[in-house]
């Protein structure tokens, strides 16, 4: 296989430069570092790699506030480069938003740079295949879905009655699904667990 161009970002210098050296080492070159989303946009654009290393969290800059935006506007600007999320956190929430954005996979800052080489030539021989870790999501109806989004977004059984042209008995019918696949026993602690499983969109 040809030398893998990579784009590493993340705002952490030293761990970026350990990265560097460590994947040289193993036969990639890089060919650029960016500290924030912003930079990895445009550096994207600018060298583009075959890779992107994206760290989850980096600190906000020109309204792009942190890898999972990121992730998201390379992956629609430039289709053809494969974007890997880097992360010393791997809540489902975190999981659930990189596979929204279009990620191709997704590491922890731990995995051994011999290892991380190998998954990464793995993703580019097929890059459609699913190399995120799975999440176990409870099974919810399309309807209960929007209610739970219409939840999350703060509204009250009527107002969802209204938006869904649906009486609010029947909304509250639909919250009593939710909360049993939830299994949880309130309003709060539905968009609690919702948002902790990324089930809930964050448009706004």
């Amino acid at each position: 296989m040809d030398e893998l161009r990579v784009l590493i970002a993340d705002d952490h210098p030293l761990f970026r430069v350990g990265l560097k050296y460590a994947l040289q080492a193993q036969g990639f070159e890089v060919v650029a570092e960016a500290a924030n989303g912003q930079e990895a946009i445009e550096m994207s654009h600018y060298y583009e790699p075959d890779v992107v290393l994206l760290d989850v969290k980096m600190p906000e800059v020109s309204g792009i506030s942190d890898g999972i935006v990121a992730c998201g506007k390379i992956r629609s600007q430039l289709p053809e480069v494969i974007v890997v999320m880097l992360t010393t956190f791997e809540e489902q929430a975190i999981i659930q938003a990189a596979r929204a954005a279009g990620a191709h996979g997704f590491f922890s800052k731990e995995t051994d740079p011999t290892q991380l080489a190998r998954q990464l030539e793995s993703i580019l021989q097929n890059p459609d295949q699913d190399w995120l870790p799975k999440v176990d999501l409870p099974e919810l109806t399309p309807r209960e879905m929007q209610v739970l989004q219409l939840l999350g977004e703060g509204n009250t059984n009527k107002q969802m009655a209204k938006v869904l042209d649906l009486s609010p008995e029947t909304i509250k019918d639909y919250l009593h699904g939710v909360y049993r696949k939830l299994e949880v026993k309130d309003r709060l602690a539905a968009v609690n667990k919702a948002r902790s499983l990324g089930m809930l969109r964050l448009d706004n």
